[in-house]
């Protein structure tokens, strides 16, 4: 027998009520009918809540479609210098090995410069002989100056009397033979004075010359001198050596190598770019760096030179990327793996297993739709909830899709759930889901 359902409700005539209920209990009783409070009344009469429906959930990230190639190359330092002799000599010394540090201007090696001592003291000796030689034309000149001054006294002392001469001749004081005489020893004087000057310019001439020579063997000097520096060999960086090619006791020629040094202020790295990934480089571009020699880092450099050419047989062409390394630790000869950073700008990608299957389209013919509704958790409700956001669509590749617009960096999304939802469901994450 069904039980019969009452509600009772309160009336301002409560004689009347409960009279009322007094005669319906005792009508149940009778039928043996069962009484139903109202607040289980109300209970049956709500539908079922739903159950949450378990979901995989995501975090929505910024990224590529597609991971950067990545290259292989080596480690090499920023400068590597050979030090080499430039004059010949023994060998005296070498102050440093293979791995010691350098500083910029340190003295490595040293060369016997007995010789360039003996050839720098005799082009001294020979500069002291000219210096001498110029004194002495000198002397010469200020003879002839002196000369000179005793010539012009004597013109002019000819000259007045050559004229005293000839105002006698015209009173007719004396004959015209005295006037004759006085003139010549005018002209014999001024050839004198001619004579004298030249004298003075030849020996000046002299002079001129040899202080040429003495510039020029002061030049030997100097030139010797600067050989006789050349023995002593200075670091032209900081760094570190890289290799020692001789010993001590070894003759050293001219161009002949003794130590090789590597500036590891920076390092580069060369590796070889295939020509279709060449127009998303350019010279300045961040690139990260992984080296074996210290894994689990991620170093970044920049591009600091693209060669002009490529390989013509297999089209690479070599790129470097330059690192900084301050503390040195990064040596020659290590294996680096480069990837150059995207210069596009980053979007949202998520997997395409979150959106909506468009259901007027089930065999997904025809071109791929611009836009689609995934579902977003909304973790700050007990159970979470999801709302339904339309995205905009852009590239997809490996599974994945680009979202344009509608949806943020580091928001949630369901990718995979047991049954179909709805905005506002109630979901329960599974143990895959991704925390924020």
């Amino acid at each position: 027998m069904r039980p019969l359902r009452l509600s009772v409700s309160r009336d301002r005539h409560s004689g009347l009520v409960l009279s009322q209920i007094g005669l319906v209990g005792t009508l149940l009783l009778a039928g043996g009918c069962q009484v139903i409070s109202p607040s289980e009344a109300q209970t049956e009469s709500r539908p079922a809540a739903r159950r949450p429906t378990a979901v995989e959930v995501a975090i929505a990230r910024s990224g590529s479609l597609r991971e950067a190639p990545e290259y292989t190359g080596t480690t090499l330092p920023y400068r590597s210098v050979s030090l080499r002799s430039q004059v010949e000599g023994r060998v005296l010394s070498l102050a440093v090995d293979v791995g010691d540090r350098v500083q910029r201007g340190q003295v490595l090696a040293r060369l016997d410069d007995r010789l360039l001592t003996a050839g720098v003291v005799a082009a001294e000796a020979e500069v002291a002989a000219r210096q001498s030689e110029v004194l002495s034309l000198q002397a010469e000149v200020e003879e002839a100056q002196a000369a000179v001054e005793r010539v012009r006294l004597e013109l002019q002392q000819a000259q007045a009397d050559a004229e005293r001469l000839e105002q006698l001749f015209r009173d007719g004081a004396i004959a015209a033979q005295s006037v004759e005489t006085a003139r010549t020893r005018v002209k014999t004087t001024q050839q004198l004075l001619r004579s004298a000057q030249q004298q003075i310019r030849t020996r000046q001439q002299a002079v001129a010359a040899a202080q040429r020579r003495i510039v020029v063997q002061q030049a030997l000097v100097d030139q010797n001198q600067e050989r006789q520096s050349l023995t002593v060999l200075r670091s032209p960086l900081s760094g570190t050596v890289l290799e020692r090619t001789t010993e001590p006791g070894n003759l050293a020629q001219p161009g002949s190598e003794l130590l090789k040094l590597g500036d590891f202020s920076q390092v580069k790295v060369n590796v070889q770019v295939s020509e279709l990934d060449l127009a998303a480089l350019q010279v300045g571009q961040v690139a990260t760096v992984q080296l074996d020699a210290f894994p689990g880092e991620t170093l970044v450099g920049r591009v600091t030179r693209i060669a002009p050419a490529a390989d013509p047989t297999a089209r690479l062409i070599p790129v470097e990327v330059t690192l900084p390394n301050p503390s040195g630790r990064i040596g020659s000869g290590l294996l680096a793996r480069v990837r150059f950073q995207q210069q596009t700008a980053a979007r949202v990608i998520v997997p395409e297993t979150a959106l909506q299957v468009d259901a007027a389209r089930p065999d997904h013919k025809g071109p791929p739709p611009t836009t689609a509704t995934v579902f977003v958790v909304n973790r700050n409700s007990e159970p979470p909830t999801v709302a339904a956001r339309t995205v905009q669509l852009g590239d997809r590749a490996d599974g994945k899709v680009e979202i344009r617009a509608g949806l943020d960096p580091g928001e949630p999304i369901v990718v995979r759930g047991g049954d179909a939802l709805k905005a506002g469901d109630p979901v329960r994450l599974s143990i895959l889901s991704e925390t924020q």
